[in-house]
């Protein structure tokens, strides 16, 4: 995580200081959702672990699938117009922004990232409807009261926002200080603001198999965590029906493609009081 102070971020050249040598989370990601921002590096350790555990692929899928339903949810149902995504990753199909404002056109996002392949394609989340808004900006996890203060300058955070945060945490190890980075975030956000949460979970074998083989191939690690750990983010929150389930078990969609498969990955959607 870098030291610098969150900035807003337009269309850029790509930053010098992408690695291509070692696999990394957001091209791993992207080649398993069928994108096609990724390199060779990423695809050996991706087709690596197919091997090991043919079951992430299915985790990555159904938790983007999680992230429509639960945006439209938001939109929708409940009327939100602000979203703070943290941890963006690669822009593929159905990207916050689009889904939230093809439900409601005037629906504000700031993506939130510091990773500089993600702010490469940055300019690939900067589109928005002409009555919505969507901003990026360069920024970091661990400093969320910055995060919250950069995000101001698209969103009029005394009115409820909706705070993502989707196969993220994992990359803070420590599960006490991923807590407080999340309690942190959402004190900056009013009554009636909503905590969206997507994680893979250490369920089983072959899903604890694949995240040692990954933290082991060189890329900055991510830990997969327990059922018990994922619901402790939302302490203090009113959790939305049907808690903390697996992410193809929330609120699932008649013409979801996913299906009603298992997968290690749990979710979860919780509002401020």
């Amino acid at each position: 995580m870098s030291d610098a102070a969150p900035k807003a971020t337009t269309a850029t050249e790509p930053p010098a200081r992408i690695d291509t040598s070692k696999p990394h989370s957001a091209r791993f990601w992207n080649y398993f959702v069928g994108g096609k921002d990724h390199y060779e590096v990423d695809q050996q350790i991706g087709d690596e672990i197919k091997e090991i555990f043919p079951g992430l692929v299915d985790v990555a899928v159904t938790s983007r699938h999680f992230l429509g339903r639960a945006v439209r949810h938001l939109a929708g149902t409940q009327g939100l117009r602000q979203f703070l995504d943290v941890g963006t990753g690669l822009p593929t199909a159905d990207n916050t922004h689009e889904v939230a404002q093809r439900v409601a056109p005037d629906a504000r996002i700031v993506y939130v990232d510091n990773d500089p392949v993600v702010l490469a394609h940055a300019h690939a989340l900067l589109t928005s409807t002409r009555e919505g808004k969507t901003a990026y900006l360069d920024a970091d996890l661990y400093e969320p009261e910055a995060v919250l203060e950069a995000a101001a300058r698209t969103l009029d955070l005394s009115q409820p926002t909706a705070l993502m945060i989707l196969n993220t945490l994992g990359h803070v190890a420590d599960h006490a200080q991923a807590r407080d980075l999340v309690r942190r975030l959402m004190a900056g956000l009013p009554s009636g603001s909503y905590l969206v949460i997507s994680d893979s979970t250490s369920t089983s074998p072959g899903m604890i198999a694949a995240s040692e083989a990954y933290n082991a191939s060189g890329a900055v690690p991510y830990h997969v965590r327990s059922v018990a750990e994922i619901t402790g983010f939302f302490d203090g929150l009113d959790l939305v029906d049907p808690g903390v389930v697996q992410v193809t078990e929330w609120r699932p969609e008649s013409d979801d493609a996913s299906g009603r498969v298992a997968v290690d990955a749990y979710c979860g959607v919780g509002r401020k009081p």
